[in-house]
């Protein structure tokens, strides 16, 4: 499952950091971004995440 975070729509809140640590990661500009690709046991936990974006800047696909 591969993870994209929009940059310009991220507003660094760092929620989905806090949900999928092991998918997703703060990076220099205080943007989340997804930084490798998840294992399928962390699938709910992104789905969360997704759900969870107050300004919906994640997607994901299988």
């Amino acid at each position: 499952m591969r993870v994209n975070v929009d940059q310009n729509a991220c507003i660094g809140c760092g929620l989905c950091v806090g949900m999928a640590p092991d998918v997703f990661r703060m990076n220099d500009d205080d943007k989340a971004e997804g930084y490798q690709d998840s294992a399928p046991e962390n699938e709910s936990m992104v789905q969360d995440a997704v759900r969870s974006c107050s300004v919906s800047a994640i997607e994901w696909e299988e």
